[in-house]
Formats: structure tokens, sequence, C-alpha cells
């Protein structure tokens, strides 16, 4: 028996260390973790000035900037998640917003009224102020520091909550082990992100989103937040016509070229609105240069036409090195160009302007679309339609803003040709079918049918292909291009696909390729552009027609429903 204790002694002991060992196994394999997670590095935070963005429920890869107890977003970052209206003048050292009657500016580093400063420049970027940004756009927002960090709201859809049931750790991942982020108390409410097996990922009133555990949650309910900003969005509504616009454009070269006007409207018909090419850039100062006349104005009233007088940023390029992005960059030669173009309206007593600004570089998309905002802010008080011609939309010209476009402008006109044109490498058609209803396709998902007219072409191309695989063409109007069949007796066919008619033969100068356009082909556009609702037509050019009359009996067409 006294050999038998110290054995069982050993035992017992070997069961209890081992218990011990077990537990603390167990204990440190399911207890909590106290330790608390770099705050710094979980909201991506580098300096002191940094402050992290959290928009609804995502985090940004943008960063903020504290200065002076704001917050402060760089213009990019605010155009891309709060409002794109906002401009800065780099030039004159301005942030701009156009309101529907007025421009409002602020310089930058100015004091707003409420004591802190709009807008700054830093490290070749503008940064706005939110508090500023809100004052003009629809969302919400709370800034928090110790860290930095802004919890932006801008949209209201349903979104589920729970409430703790006791006192909770939000830990940065799933499991007890996971570091600590932040401490949230019983009965505070969060958003439930996404539910997993044992653990939800959250997030927390002020701008944490991580884990907590299943059990930890009750009162699981659907909510919708409150909408408070405050915000009430502006009436930018123009000069629309209640009536469909069936516009056509008179090319003008000189101040003698006005008195061609009875010439080209003679046997004209269906037409309401007419378009003289009157205006141009000059120089890079904001001078423009100007044909029109008060005489043509009344002698297009007298016919029942409304006139829309062109203004173009090519004219003078090659003679003066007229770079529009020069001109549209600054604040006071926009201006400069506005004031001449009201002055004219005035004098001449003409209905509207139409913008036919194709020469503008990627790089001025902003100011080109800061220059149709002030514009249209001209002829909102004055009664002046505002319309802009646009090349078919693909991604290359969408720095040209249709859907602003479509805010602003009272039309916005699609030039629907030029699908092969006079540099093209290759023979085609100036305007297939298919061409011009992806183009109105396209811009009626960022403009209001209603708002936009088609333009058609009066003209088509005669293409010749050399041996050498040399393409040149020449324009002509719809009556020359027949006549050019007849003088050569080449027969046509109808091109199903591209919804004209075809003509082809071998010259002696190479193959002679012409794609038709006529009544039928122009009949197959009205027919696309009714189905998309358009609010208007419009040809290039008067003249090109050559006086086949039918031809505007057809486009007259498009009035009717």
């Amino acid at each position: 028996m006294k050999k038998l204790i110290p054995a069982l002694i050993a035992i017992l002991l070997i069961l209890l260390i081992g218990g011990g060992a077990a537990g603390a196994y167990l204990y440190q394999k399911y207890s909590y973790s106290k330790e608390r997670a770099d705050l710094q590095a979980y909201f991506s935070l580098d300096s002191e000035e940094d402050v992290a963005i959290l928009l609804n429920h995502d985090f940004l890869q943008e960063k903020g900037q504290l200065r002076d107890g704001h917050c402060y977003l760089d213009l990019e970052t605010v155009h891309l998640y709060l409002n794109d209206r906002f401009y800065v003048d780099g030039n004159e050292k301005l942030l701009l917003y156009a309101l529907p009657d007025e421009v409002v500016r602020i310089g930058l580093g100015e004091t707003a009224q409420d004591g802190y400063v709009a807008a700054y420049e830093s490290g070749g970027k503008a940064y706005l102020a939110l508090d500023y940004v809100k004052q003009f756009s629809d969302f919400d927002y709370t800034l928090y520091t110790q860290p930095n960090r802004v919890v932006l709201q801008t949209e209201w859809t349903e979104r589920k909550t729970a409430a703790l049931k006791k006192d909770t750790a939000v830990r940065l991942r799933g499991g007890v082990k996971s570091e600590i982020l932040t401490d949230e108390k019983k009965g505070d409410r969060l958003t439930v992100l996404e539910e997993l097996e044992n653990w939800s990922r959250v997030q927390t009133p002020d701008g944490y989103i991580g884990f907590v555990k299943n059990n930890r949650l009750t009162e699981e309910q659907t909510e919708t937040p409150v909408k408070d900003t405050g915000y009430t969005p502006w009436d930018y509504t123009g000069n629309t016509r209640e009536h469909k616009i069936n516009l056509a454009w008179h090319q003008i070269s000189s101040e003698s070229g006005n008195s061609t006007f009875p010439g080209v409207v003679e046997g004209v018909t269906g037409i309401n609105v007419i378009s003289p090419t009157w205006f141009s850039l000059y120089d890079n100062e904001g001078t423009v240069d100007s044909f029109a006349s008060p005489d043509y104005v009344q002698a297009a009233h007298a016919r029942g036409l409304e006139v829309w007088a062109l203004v173009d940023d090519f004219s003078h390029r090659a003679d003066n090195g007229v770079d529009p992005g020069q001109v549209l960059s600054y604040t006071s030669k926009r201006a400069a160009v506005i004031d001449v173009l009201l002055s004219e309206a005035k004098r001449c007593g003409f209905d509207g302007f139409n913008i036919d600004f194709e020469q503008i570089p990627e790089t001025a998309g902003e100011d080109y679309i800061q220059f149709i905002r002030e514009l249209s802010i001209v002829c909102r008080q004055n009664g002046l339609v505002l319309s802009v011609d646009n090349y078919v939309p693909i991604n290359s010209n969408a720095f040209y803003e249709w859907k602003e476009q479509g805010v602003m402008a009272d039309y916005v006109i699609i030039m629907g040709y030029d699908e092969h044109w006079g540099g093209s490498s290759e023979a085609g058609s100036v305007a297939s079918i298919g061409y011009v209803e992806s183009g109105i396709e396209k811009m009626v998902e960022m403009v209001p049918p209603q708002k936009v007219i088609n333009g058609i072409p009066l003209y088509t191309r005669i293409w010749t292909t050399a041996a050498d695989g040399t393409v040149s063409s020449q324009a002509v109007g719809i009556k020359a291009a027949y006549d050019y069949l007849d003088a050569h007796g080449i027969s046509r066919e109808w091109d199903e696909s591209a919804g004209q008619y075809y003509a082809e033969y071998e010259s002696a100068a190479g193959k002679v390729q012409i794609w038709l356009e006529d009544e039928e082909s122009i009949a197959g556009k009205i027919g696309v552009m009714k189905h998309y609702g358009l609010g208007g037509i419009a040809s290039w050019k008067l003249g090109f027609d050559d006086g086949r009359e039918n031809i505007w009996s057809v486009i007259a067409g498009f009035l009717t429903d």
C-alpha cells in the first residue's frame, strides 16, 4: 500500500498538469484576443493630414485632406463620386459652379462665408472643402478624427441592421483571435453587410467595417435611412420648343454669302429652323468673327423660319492658329466670347445658337462643357435656344460630356454622317443605317430623346481606289451623284446592310464606288429617328439637295406622327 500511494500521487500530478495544459491550450484557442489593430494601417493613412473615405459601404482608394478642422477632396474625386459640375480655372485661380441663372465663383484660397477656405491648390491639384461642395450637392457626411476618416452617404436604399445584445468588440476579421478595431455598446445598431456561418461583416455608424459574432446580434430588421441632406435640385429648363425641329444648315463663308438665302431656300419646304454659319473663334484671346445680318434674320422670319446662328471653332484654325483649348480654359475669354454672341443676338434679333466646336482636344473637355454651361445661362435669361453639335458618340469623344449637354442645352445634335470621310483610308458609306442607329441609341442613353436632333447628309462621296490602293473621294450633292451615274451609265442596286443604293464601276483611275443618299435612304433614317422618339432632324446642307424638291417632302415627313 505504501508503494501504491506515491504512484497514485504521481498519476494525479500528471493528470493535473495535463489538465492544466489542456485547459491552457483550450483557453488560448478559444478566448477572445485583446490585441488592437493598427488603425492608421487599417485606414491606410500615411500622414496626419490624410483622411480615409468611406463612401456608403466601401472604402475608396482616394484620400481626403484635413485642414483647419475641415475635410477636403481633390477635384477628380469630387467629380467621380459627388458632383461633376464644379469647375476649376487653373489659369485665373477660380472655382466655379453653374446654376441655372448665375455662375457662383470663389477664388482658390479664398475664405467662404462660413469662415473656411472653399478650395486650395496643392501639388498641382485643386482641393475642395466638403462643406462647400455640400451646398450644391446631394450627399451627407460626418468627419471623424483620431484616426481621420469621413463617412459619406450618397445612397439611401434599404439596408439590414441589427442591435448588439451586449458590449462587443468589432474585429478586423472573423475569428476570436483577430485584432479589435473598435468597441461598441449594448444596444448599438450596426449595418449588416454580409452574414456568414458564425460571424457577420458589419459597418459601424462612425466608419469601421469589421466582424462580430452572429450570437451577439439581435433585433435584425430592414430599414431605409432617412434622407435629410437639405438638397433641392435646380431646374435647368431652357427654351426647348413644343414642336419637332426640322433644321437645315446654310453654309456662309463671308458677309456677301447672306445674299444667297433666297436661292438656297427656293423649293425647300417643311423646315422650321435655318442655321447660318455666321460666327467663328478668330484668335486665342476670345475674339469672335461675325457675318451676322439682321436683314437675313428678317427675311427668314418672314418665311416662318427661326434662325439659330452657328458658332464654330475651326474656320480660322489654319490662318490664326486658333486653339479652342487656349480660349476656353480662361474664364475671362469664355466671357468675352459669350458677350459678343449675346450682343450680336440682340443686334440681329435671331432666335438661338448652334455651337459647332469640332476641334476640342480631350484635355480641354472640362473647359468646353463649362463654356456650354455659361452660355446656357445667357440663353436661358434671354429666351435664346441653345443647340450643340456632336460627332456620332463613341468612347473616344466622350469628353464632350453629352449627358451634361443634355441638362444645359435645349438640343443635342448628332452629326450623323462622316462614317467615312475625305481622309478615310478606305471607301465606304457616309452614313449607313447601322451607323446612324448606333449613334442615336447611344445618345438617348444619356440625353432625353426629345432633346436629341439627328443630322443627315444631303451628300455622298464618289470614291476612287487606285491600283496601288490609294483612296480618294469627292463630296457631291444628291442630284450630282445621280447625274454622275447617268453620265457614266452606271447601274445601282439596293444595299440592305447600308440602307442605301450602291453603285460601282471600273474607271481608268481605278475602282469607283458610291453609296447613294436619296429619298429612300433618308426615309429609312427617319424611321429610326421616329422609333427612338427624337425631337428633331437636321440636314447638311442647303444647296446639296440640288433642287430635288421631293427630298424635302420626305424630310418633312419626320414632323408627322
